[in-house]
């Protein structure tokens, strides 16, 4: 989520520089206890607290919307009266106001978060790389987050006010994505790279998790507005931390050993990847290794998207799980990815620093990996779908195996052109986000037109898309930093 990461030291660098790995084995008695570390978990809190936030709508939307009020009179705002606040939701023991969105209303909400992060995202890849990641990612956390405790006045104030609201929401989570990568130019030692970022990364996972167990509680409990108040509070308090213990350079941070400050400065000398100035639009757009990238962000995405969107569908309806257990098997399952995530990274990473495999091998095997096995997993499902353990073993599975996309081809964008990480990791986003609107479209369509065998034939287009991604990523990608990274080109947008 910035200008550069890994920079220009590739596997065999690394694999013929002693010092970096003598260094390496130095600073192992560090470990976890590191500031770099720490700045991980921070960034795993923020990637958290914006996962949260944007699916508190989603979670929120069943008590906010009243199936079982009768419909209002002809001239009764759709926004809810102030009666409302006295009235309580059934099953609910708060009293909250409830509103009577039709079902086109609320899809128009859920989807304006999405637009946001559409528009924004190469706008600010691009702001990215000519600001700080410590100014660009507090300030958008702490604006996604006071904008969170406002949802529940904005709701009350109209549907207008409130997808205002969720559209800067996007443009602020889409910042956040996008220049968090700028931490790790000055941060990540490239033997550590893949485990910084999944640590950090892995911070989404745990937020959807969090948001389906304890944003469900807290909105029949306390209210749905609780929900808001209590993500968007601790998004402003993290922000407040972020400030106050972030430093966008090693040299500068007040509390960091000199053996570590020393490792990380060594481990990067290499590297010579500060932000370009002009972009290369033409060399980019004629990069077959730059294209497999992008590609493989709109195929791997598609299949998490599915899952995503129609996952607790399929528990409920196809394995025929009741709704409260759904969410609970749902979270599980997130659980699942969350955890091997980072099992990846660390995977990664140690398989580099033992110059067991290339960088590119890596790269091409965590993708192959992270493809192949949830391809084939989810096709399966559809003749052991009656076996409910199998059926939930084979979507563990699934979960587990997809992560591993994240130190491959998800991250390969910061081996090829790190002074232009900001810029491609945004243009990334457009490609995942197109997927995200196509993939759910689709699976719909193949739904609503034949229920019984619609799942199989979701999962067969998945694995196809899939599988079209990976061909051409083995064949065209490569981890090297590109000749029209290298040097400046001077063509402008």
């Amino acid at each position: 989520m910035s200008t550069g990461t890994q920079g220009k030291v590739t596997a065999g660098d690394i694999s013929n520089d002693d010092n970096v790995n003598g260094t390496s084995a130095q600073n192992s008695s560090t470990g976890l206890c590191s500031v770099r570390h720490g700045l991980a978990l921070l960034l795993h809190l923020c990637n958290f607290i914006i996962f949260t936030q944007f699916m508190s709508l989603s979670i929120a939307m069943p008590a906010m919307v009243n199936n079982t009020v009768p419909p209002s009179p002809p001239n009764t705002s759709t926004e809810g009266s102030l009666d409302n606040w006295n009235e309580t939701l059934p099953g609910f023991r708060a009293v909250a106001p409830r509103y009577d969105w039709s079902p086109e209303i609320q899809g128009l909400l859920l989807s304006t978060f999405h637009l946001g992060a559409f528009l924004a995202s190469i706008p600010s890849g691009y702001l990215a790389g000519k600001f700080t990641a410590k100014c660009l990612v507090g300030a958008a956390l702490f604006v996604s987050s006071v904008l969170n405790l406002f949802i529940p006045l904005a709701a009350k104030a109209g549907v207008v006010l409130l997808s205002v609201l969720r559209i800067v929401q996007g443009v602020a989570e889409v910042m956040i994505l996008t220049s968090q990568y700028l931490i790790w130019v000055k941060w990540a030692p490239p033997l550590e790279m893949n485990q910084l970022i999944t640590i950090a990364i892995s911070g989404l996972w745990l937020g959807s998790l969090t948001a389906l167990l304890a944003g469900g509680f807290l909105c029949e409990t306390l209210g749905w507005p609780s929900a808001f108040y209590v993500f968007g509070g601790i998004g402003c308090a993290c922000s407040g931390l972020w400030f106050s213990l972030v430093y966008d350079d090693p040299t500068e941070h007040p509390f960091i050993s000199a053996g570590e400050r020393d490792y990380i400065v060594r481990s990067l000398a290499q590297q010579d990847c500060p932000p370009g100035q002009s972009l290369p639009v033409k060399a980019m757009i004629r990069s077959l290794p730059l294209w497999s990238i992008l590609v493989t962000q709109f195929t791997a995405h598609w299949y998490f998207h599915v899952l995503m969107a129609f996952l607790p569908m399929y528990i409920s309806s196809v394995l025929q799980v009741g709704l409260q257990d759904s969410g609970y098997l749902s979270a599980l399952l997130l659980g699942v990815g969350f955890v091997f995530i980072v099992l990846g990274g660390l995977l990664a990473d140690f398989l580099l620093s033992r110059k067991i495999l290339t960088l590119l091998a890596i790269r091409k095997l965590f993708t192959a990996v992270g493809v192949l096995v949830p391809s084939l997993f989810s096709v399966l499902l559809s003749w052991v779908s009656s076996s409910f353990g199998t059926a939930v073993a084979f979507l563990g599975l699934c979960m587990a195996t997809s992560s591993f996309c994240q130190s491959g081809a998800l991250v390969n964008f910061m081996d090829i052109a790190p002074r232009y990480t900001c810029f491609l990791k945004g243009l990334s986003v457009v490609f995942a986000n197109l997927s995200g609107v196509i993939a759910p479209t689709v699976s719909g369509f193949f739904i609503g037109q034949d229920p019984e065998t619609g799942w199989r034939n979701i999962f067969l287009l998945s694995a196809a898309v899939n599988i079209c991604g990976l061909v051409f990523y083995l064949v065209f990608s490569q981890a090297e930093v590109q000749d029209w990274a290298r040097e400046q080109t001077f063509t402008h947008l």
